[in-house]
């Protein structure tokens, strides 16, 4: 996701092995556990700064740092109503209406999981409740798409139809990809279909896989403080996001559930 559409990874895929998929196995725990709390935790009246916080201790306990870039002022991206990512944790007060998207990323034992999750804060209006569900099929429908000898295109083109075919916008700017080592590898994995078919899936990938949309138009832009990511015409926004290994048994959600 980070500035993806700037990042450009290398032009080998790295095919996992049963070790290293295990190893990424263990650090999707901790991801899952880091997300789990802070979903309990998101509520009214609570600030982003002190979600970072929370996630910051999961993160310690488990002997894992956080994979950001270590110029971005948090361990979280914490992303509220029109902001899409990259929202900076701090006083901001989370209001009874508002969504929250936080994005989450360590890196353990050598490897990285990735995953974001966009909460409700309290009880929100009915079309924005609407709007997650459907978000969140979306990156359902784009799992079931990873499948051997499919292509990444697949991947993109279950994304978008879901969310499009709901009357949302897919995000173009930024894009899932593949993760491993590196927080950033090869392919990027786009959520609307850009007229190739991309990459073929095999056996051995690991993808983030990160569906972003709004309930307006997709143009984004970038605040003055050269890191929150806020929708064009000001709608609200969402994130959904796990790590996914290709197994022998079919996809695998690293990260738990959502």
């Amino acid at each position: 996701m980070w500035l993806a559409q700037l990042w450009k990874g290398p032009d080998m895929i790295v095919l996992k092995s049963a070790t290293e998929i295990e190893k990424m196995r263990q650090a999707g725990v901790v991801v899952a556990e880091a997300l789990s709390e802070i979903r309990a935790a998101v509520k009214p009246d609570v600030t982003t700064g002190e979600i970072n916080r929370l996630a910051d201790s999961v993160i310690m306990k488990r002997g894992a740092t956080c994979a950001f870039p270590k110029e971005f002022p948090g361990t979280i991206c914490a992303s509220v109503n029109e902001e899409l990512v990259h929202g900076i944790p701090g006083k901001r007060v989370l209001k009874e209406g508002d969504i929250l998207s936080v994005d989450l990323a360590i890196r353990l034992n050598g490897v990285c999981a990735d995953a974001a999750e966009t909460f409700p804060v309290g009880k929100v209006r009915p079309e924005v409740e609407r709007f997650l569900k459907i978000s969140k099929q979306s990156l359902e429908k784009g799992i079931e798409q990873f499948q051997e000898e499919n292509y990444i295109s697949d991947i993109s083109r279950a994304i978008q139809q879901c969310l499009e075919g709901a009357g949302y916008g897919v995000i173009r700017d930024y894009v899932g990809h593949g993760i491993g080592r590196k927080m950033w590898e090869s392919p990027q994995v786009p959520n609307y279909v850009t007229g190739a078919k991309g990459t073929r899936i095999r056996r051995g990938m690991v993808l983030a896989i990160e569906p972003m949309s709004s309930m307006g138009y997709w143009e984004v832009k970038t605040l003055d403080d050269q890191w929150t990511v806020v929708s064009g015409d000001g709608s609200l926004t969402s994130h959904f996001e796990h790590t996914i290994a290709l197994t022998d048994n079919g996809p695998e959600v690293l990260t738990g559930t959502l």
